[in-house]
Formats: C-alpha cells, sequence, structure tokens
C-alpha cells in the first residue's frame, strides 16, 4: 500500500503532544521557503497518524497554510500512541552538528540565513581556528548620571527571542578589563543608547 499521497490541508490536523515551537523570523524565512521552493514538500511530506493528525512537520503544515497552500504531501503511519510519542521527539531531535568551516568555504552565507541558518556568533567563535580573531565592539557602559529604563523577557522565551532580532543585539567585549586581558569576556550587548535604539528599530520597521 502506498502510505504516500497529496492531502488537503484542511482536513489535516496538529497532534496534541508536539512540543516544538517556531521564532516569528523563522517562520516567515519557512514561509519564503515554501514559496520558492515548493517542490521540496514532496521529497519531505509531513508524517501522519491515521487520523490525520500531524506526527512531523507541524511548522511545515502551517507555513504551507500561510503561503496559501491548499493540498500538501503526506505520508501516513500505522503507529500505536507511544511509537507516536517516540517518533515526535525524535523527529525534533538534532543529532548532528553543522560542519562551520565546510558552511565558510563552500556556501553563500547570506543564501544559509536566507533559507532560515542560524549562523550564531557563539557558534563562529566555538569553532574559530587557534590564529584567527573575530572583532567585537566594546560593550556600553552603564555609568551613572545617565536616564534609562529596563526592558526584562524570561530567560529563552519568544519574547527574549523576539527582543534580540528586534534590536539586532550584537556580542561585545564586557567592558572592566583592556583588550587582551586574560581576563576579557564576551556577551550579548545589554546597553543600547537611545538614538541606537531608535535607529535599529526603525531599520526592523521598515522590513515588514
Amino acid at each position: 500500500m502506498n502510505t504516500k499521497r497529496q492531502e488537503k490541508i484542511s482536513k489535516l490536523r496538529k497532534h496534541p503532544d508536539n512540543p516544538r515551537v517556531i521564532k516569528d523570523v523563522k517562520f516567515h524565512l519557512l514561509v519564503k521557503s515554501i514559496k520558492e521552493f515548493p517542490e521540496m514538500l514532496e521529497k519531505r511530506p509531513l508524517i501522519v497518524n491515521n487520523d490525520l493528525q500531524v506526527l512531523g512537520g507541524n511548522m511545515r503544515l502551517r507555513a504551507a497554510q500561510t503561503a496559501g497552500l491548499k493540498e500538501i504531501w503526506i505520508d501516513e503511519v500505522d503507529w500505536d500512541k507511544d511509537q507516536q510519542r517516540e517518533f515526535i521527539i525524535k523527529d525534533n531531535s538534532g543529532f548532528g552538528e553543522w560542519d562551520w568551516d565546510a558552511l565558510a568555504n563552500d556556501w553563500d552565507t547570506s543564501k544559509l540565513e536566507d533559507w532560515g541558518l542560524d549562523l550564531k556568533l557563539d557558534e563562529r567563535i566555538d569553532n574559530i581556528e587557534e590564529e584567527e580573531e573575530i572583532e567585537l565592539e566594546q560593550s556600553v557602559q552603564l555609568e551613572p548620571p545617565k536616564e534609562y529604563i529596563l526592558i526584562m523577557a524570561e530567560p529563552n522565551s519568544v519574547d527574549w527571542e523576539d527582543l534580540k532580532e528586534t534590536l539586532k543585539l550584537k556580542r561585545v567585549r564586557n567592558g572592566g578589563y583592556k583588550k587582551g586581558s586574560p581576563f576579557e569576556s564576551s556577551s550579548l550587548e545589554r546597553v543600547i543608547y537611545w538614538n541606537e535604539f531608535k535607529k535599529r528599530y526603525n531599520a526592523d520597521s521598515s522590513t515588514k
């Protein structure tokens, strides 16, 4: 029996046990990818159970709906509930790692980011060669008297990810130590001036 076929999107349902979420920026990139390259959906069909609940590909289903698709490729499986729950977790687990040297040397990084790959500075630092350097700006120091406000978000939350993306927060050298000091460290910038905030926020708003 051929379990792979096209199905109307209106008949499919998100599985209630699916633990995955996707950030707004990543979701927009996924929608863009589907619009530009819908053929990939045939090669990567959604995995669904006999009730047409999606076990693998819930984000692709959402993005396909947003992209205006009426039908999508699915592969229907006849698994018990334990197998379904096991698949949901294993399908969403990242077992491999990127070869950052190969990506940097053999791929167009602007295209990689456009396709949804998150080229994190932290990972570039982790994979940096001994002779290489990544130049970081000095962090802005909060020196009283200054007028300021504090914007807070829960760690690892969607709000925090949105805040980092909107303000384009960069990794900077922490203050207090000279450049090259053995105590020197880096972190995500936490203080920016109002003029810089306006530039970044306006630039982000103009692209939406």
